[in-house]
């Protein structure tokens, strides 16, 4: 059922494998034990992520953001199967020069719809969005993500990503302001607004700087 292919990244806190499932292509992620923890908590917190991973990806598949297919997932023993999404990251495509300022808007109102749906993504930076050849914008790898986040949670995501500009891809100067149009480009009445969502990440982005 399931035939390895090769392992596409190994961190500290998963191994992740791609592989072909019932023939199609498809990812492996196999959540690694923490030896610093009690294996009773490390357990409880591995369960805790693994289920809103999946309750997050199951949100998104009634919505268009494009995200990887939930396939199958052992929650007790640490690993969920994904569907393969297709393209480059767009921290590859951003390093290239085939993307620019254009997407880096359109990654703008996908975070805004991501947080409309109650979700924060948790670990936004350029290694998790994906881009196809048509330039459509895919998100993964939810296992920090929280389902109804507070404020500070929506504004931490932009934070995240606006270091991740600041030191991997300086050389796109304000494009965290592009991100930002984006993000505010989306008028629906959803509760904190936009604007509120944009006014707790600069005091978050002031709070950094003083400490720094």
């Amino acid at each position: 059922m399931w035939r390895q292919s090769e392992i596409l990244h190994q961190g500290a806190e998963a191994i992740v494998i791609s592989g072909y499932w019932m023939g199609d292509k498809s990812v492996l992620k196999i959540r690694n034990p923490r030896s610093y923890r009690h294996p009773d908590l490390d357990r409880r917190l591995t369960r805790q992520r693994l289920s809103v991973e999946v309750r997050a990806l199951t949100k998104l598949h009634s919505s268009t953001i494009s995200c990887p297919s939930l396939l199958d997932v052992d929650i007790d023993n640490g690993w969920i199967l994904l569907s393969y999404i297709d393209g480059e990251t767009l921290y590859e495509s951003l390093l290239s020069g085939s993307s620019g300022f254009e997407q880096i808007r359109d990654l703008g109102r996908l975070i805004r719809e991501l947080h409309e749906l109650g979700i924060s993504h948790g670990d936004l930076t350029t290694h998790n969005i994906m881009i196809n050849q048509e330039g459509d914008l895919s998100l993964i790898d939810f296992g920090l993500s929280k389902i109804i986040p507070e404020i500070e949670q929506l504004g931490l995501d932009l934070q995240v990503l606006n270091e991740c500009l600041n030191a991997s891809h300086h050389e796109y100067e304000g494009a965290i302001e592009v991100l930002i149009e984006g993000y505010l480009s989306s008028h629906n009445n959803f509760l904190p607004s936009g604007d509120e969502v944009i006014g707790r990440f600069n005091a978050i982005r002031g709070r950094v700087r003083y400490h720094a």
